[in-house]
């Protein structure tokens, strides 16, 4: 993300995540929904993953006042965590009409940023990290196992 302007910076991943919380939304609000809850079903919340800050020129805590919002998880890492008992405030929950995310991810397109390209990368990219884990799981699930024998 080094073609990033300034202005835009730590910008992209909380603009999505006002995107999706807009979209969670209005899937909630929505008839379809409504008709599904008076039936009994309940919603699963909107869960933001390992909400770190990569940027170390960023707030330690940036994500995690960004993202509050109801009816959401947040699996903040355990040093952001801390960081934020320190000094992390958070103000007001983050607007149910995701706010200026659409104009944000427009800046974002206009600076030449591929925001589809990029969006399919990190999925890439998160899918590889997560089966590394998993490998890393089973084999240590194997080798303990082994060990009990």
């Amino acid at each position: 993300m080094d073609k990033v302007p300034a202005n835009l910076r730590d910008k992209l991943g909380i603009a999505i995540g006002q995107q999706t919380y807009k979209a969670y939304r209005d899937l909630l609000d929505s008839d379809r929904w409504q008709r599904l809850e008076n039936l009994g079903a309940r919603p699963q919340r909107l869960l933001f993953a390992s909400t770190g800050t990569k940027d170390p020129k960023a707030s330690d805590v940036l994500y995690i006042a960004a993202l509050a919002a109801p009816n959401t998880v947040n699996t903040i890492p355990e040093e952001t965590l801390r960081a934020f008992e320190e000094h992390g405030k958070v103000g007001r929950a983050m607007a149910r009409d995701g706010g200026d995310c659409e104009e944000v991810l427009s800046s974002f397109t206009k600076a030449g940023i591929d925001l589809a390209k990029l969006a399919a990368d990190l999925q890439s990219e998160g899918a590889e990290s997560f089966d590394g884990s998993w490998q890393d799981l089973l084999t240590s699930i194997d080798t303990k196992s082994k060990a009990l024998k």
